[in-house]
């Protein structure tokens, strides 16, 4: 049920629960339609054979987990939310971040899925229920609210890297540390992998704008020419690098770069770079 009030629409926040709950349940279960087209297409161009059966074995997996209702990958992730809400919303019956968290809870409890996440990091006991998530939130424009759901495994996320780099290393050093970054990775990040580049603002910042990175769809690209150069560029050297489909080799090492940029100081260059798996699994809603 949504209200409208003069110059605000309320949204209950239990309308937030529900989202969250539906999408931790659709991206754990299903791929989405921009990675399943990514796979398709690498079957096509993978030079060897070996990772030809592999990307066809990841394709049967899948088409396994949507049947049958279980999920595509073992590690069901930690539950990252991006939160982008509109200037004229106000949420009405009780916290938005509380209200986001239950989604979670109620999405791993009652669609099965393993709970990963524990409660202190060095204690390392588990909350059982997949809470807290990682929660981004940002104001635009409207009166809409748009939720992003993006499970993160973490094979893929101990593969991430930050790099402060110096102004005079370019284009070139920002080359360099991502193809470092991807092979360092090697099988580690369950490869064909995306690679969510952020170059810009701060330490947390380009970490952030990484993440976020990873949520476009795999074949888009910047609408930034000299970026863009620069996605098309790291893909194909990535892809040379031969680590290919699960580190065994092959043309198929990443199935897209995309890259998100920030202003940053002009003392600095900073670029955090986010792998993410070959499900790349992310679920979106708008209310």
């Amino acid at each position: 049920m949504i209200d409208r009030g003069i110059g605000m629409r309320n949204i209950r926040t239990a309308d937030v629960t529900a989202a969250v709950k539906e999408m931790c349940i659709e991206a754990n279960h299903f791929l989405s339609p921009d990675m399943k087209e990514a796979i398709e297409h690498a079957s096509g161009q993978e030079t060897s054979a070996l990772g030809r059966q592999i990307l066809g074995q990841l394709k049967e997996n899948m088409e396994i987990a949507g049947a049958e209702q279980i999920p595509i990958c073992q590690d069901t992730g930690m539950a990252v939310v991006f939160m982008e809400i509109g200037q004229d919303v106000h949420f009405v019956g009780g916290s938005l971040e509380e209200a986001v968290d239950e989604g979670i809870r109620q999405g791993y409890v009652e669609g099965y899925l393993r709970k990963s996440v524990v409660g202190d990091p060095l204690i390392r006991e588990n909350t059982g229920d997949n809470t807290p998530g990682i929660i981004h939130y940002s104001i635009v424009d409207g009166d809409r609210v748009t939720i992003t759901v993006a499970p993160k495994g973490f094979g893929s996320e101990n593969m991430s890297r930050v790099f402060m780099l110096k102004p005079a290393d370019g284009v070139e050093g920002v080359k360099d540390a991502v193809l470092s970054a991807v092979r360092d990775a090697g099988p580690n990040a369950c490869p064909p992998m995306i690679v969510g580049v952020g170059i810009g603002g701060t330490f947390e910042k380009c970490a952030y704008l990484a993440k976020k990175a990873l949520t476009r769809g795999a074949g888009s690209h910047s609408e930034i020419p000299h970026v863009r150069e620069m996605e098309e560029e790291l893909l194909e050297a990535i892809n040379g690098l031969g680590i290919g489909p699960a580190g065994l080799g092959g043309s198929t090492t990443a199935l897209a770069v995309n890259i998100l940029t920030y202003p940053t100081h002009i003392a600095g260059l900073p670029v955090g770079v986010n792998i993410c798996c070959h499900v790349n699994r992310h679920a979106v809603r708008v209310l």
